[in-house]
């Protein structure tokens, strides 16, 4: 084997052999930061969601939380209640199926969407769901 033949032969050996840790570092690091985006948080049970059909957390792991639905329905809704014009918390409005803002008369979909201001900006909404007797939310991106 010529000099040549035996760099060549070295070098890429030792890439083929790095290839494999190079892999697990990199999805190792992706599927810790998922996993940490994907977490599930509790925010309360089914028993006190289904006294009033709304579950109103206000210091969950995540911040506050008002979730409304049952545990029988297949949606729940859940929103950050705290209104985003000066900060008051919003409260459910079973009948209109709005959540209204008691301070200022502002008023959002069930789905977090303003209707009517004087705020500006809709509600923070959240995932949310029933598992065992817990209800769990989790952060979107909105």
């Amino acid at each position: 084997m010529n000099r040549r033949n035996f760099i060549t032969f070295f070098g890429v050996g030792w890439i083929a052999s790095s290839l494999p840790v190079a892999l697990a570092a990199c999805s190792s690091e992706k599927s810790s930061s998922q996993t940490t985006s994907k977490d599930w948080q509790p925010v309360g049970t089914t028993g006190e969601l289904d006294k009033t059909g709304q579950l109103l957390a206000k210091n969950s792991p995540i911040g506050p939380v008002l979730v409304v639905g049952t545990s029988k329905t297949s949606h729940l809704n859940a929103v950050d209640p705290t209104c985003p014009h000066q900060g008051c918390t919003v409260e459910w409005q079973s009948d209109a199926k709005t959540f209204l803002c008691p301070c200022h008369g502002s008023e959002f979909a069930i789905d977090g969407k303003l209707k009517k201001g004087p705020a500006k900006e809709p509600l923070k909404i959240y995932a949310a769901k029933v598992e065992g007797n817990s209800v769990l939310v989790m952060s979107h991106n909105s």
